[in-house]
């Protein structure tokens, strides 16, 4: 059976070090945590959890709570996270709240109790997973990083410049010659939504546009409110579709682009079609979504990179705000 000192030997390095490695890999550099990590897999050495918390008082695991496991966004969000921490030395522990599914404040209570049981050393909220009860966040006991718009900043947090992105999309369609343009926002009590129907109607207004309620259909940010949406358009307008239209998530865009589809409507033939998101996913949608916005990755590896900050103590008190710039995807279909 391998042991820590066979580590150690193997990989020229005290005992210490490879201490280090496993409880605090903050304090080894990049290339000799990476000598240690090697002769850990040469060797299949494997440290005991139990005995390494009682004497750290740390678990080593860091809590993930994301809305809906199924939303290829948080997917992504989750996957990067994961990496990320587990090159830290770092285990994951993932709670999915089930928002669609009309249970946040039933799980996101009883998950929050979890963390505290299982003494996780950190966490990371995604945004919507604890819909209803962010005043919760800055009752969690351990250093949090929350990825998404949080009021007060209770907790350090990290977020997309949502209005930025709404109206930098504005811009490019007004820019495209577009006139009457549909809206299909997100849920109206998500701050998310709001954002990018704000900027998004800056950017229209300051283009000479009239902003018009008739062409704005509210969404829930799943797929087939896509549909519903398309559908929508038809019985309201379906004698003069608008020229676009913009949808508050790249997931309801894809049910539109299947209703679309169905209907014999070309895009963007008959009618431009973009969103918000970026996801690795819309690789493989056709024809290809003009979206706004940025990667889950990135934030996903921004939000670590603070957690870690804070487990390491290498920054101040007070909760810090990070704000991801969005970017113009700019395809066929607007």
């Amino acid at each position: 059976m391998s042991t820590i000192s066979k580590v150690a030997e193997r990989a020229g390095v005290s005992r210490t070090t490879v201490s280090h490695v496993l409880n605090h890999a903050d304090r080894v550099s990049q290339p000799l945590r990476e000598r240690v990590l090697a002769a850990i897999d040469e060797l299949g050495y494997k440290p005991n959890p139990q005995a390494q918390s009682l004497r750290t008082g740390r678990t080593n695991i860091v809590a993930i709570l994301i809305p809906d496991i199924l939303n290829p966004y948080f997917t992504e969000l989750v996957k990067t996270l994961q990496t990320e921490i587990e090159r830290s030395g770092m285990d994951t522990l993932v709670f999915n709240t089930d928002v669609p599914g009309g249970h946040p404040e039933l799980h996101g209570r009883e998950y929050l109790k979890q963390l505290s049981r299982k003494r996780v050393d950190g966490a990371i909220v995604a945004d919507f997973a604890l819909h209803g009860m962010l005043d919760q966040i800055e009752k969690i006991d351990v250093p949090t990083v929350f990825i998404g718009s949080l009021h007060g900043q209770s907790a350090d947090s990290v977020a997309l410049d949502d209005f930025g992105g709404g109206y930098l999309m504005g811009q490019h369609l007004v820019g495209a010659g577009h006139r009457r343009i549909a809206h299909v926002t997100g849920p109206r009590a998500f701050k998310e939504s709001a954002a990018r129907s704000a900027g998004f109607d800056k950017a229209l207004a300051d283009g000479g546009i009239t902003i018009d309620p008739a062409l704005r259909f509210e969404g829930s940010f799943l797929q087939p409110s896509g549909r519903e949406a398309v559908r929508w358009l038809f019985e309201k307008h379906g004698g003069a579709l608008p020229s676009a239209v913009f949808f508050a998530n790249s997931l309801m865009a894809i049910g539109a682009l299947t209703e679309f589809y169905d209907r014999g409507v070309k895009v963007p033939g008959d009618i431009a079609v973009a969103a918000f998101d970026i996801i690795a996913q819309l690789e493989y949608v056709r024809p290809r979504l003009t979206t706004v916005g940025n990667s889950p990755e990135v934030l996903a590896r921004t939000a670590t990179k603070m957690l870690l900050d804070r487990l390491g103590g290498k920054v101040e008190p007070a909760p810090r705000r990070e704000v991801i710039p969005c970017v113009l995807m700019e395809y066929e279909t607007a």
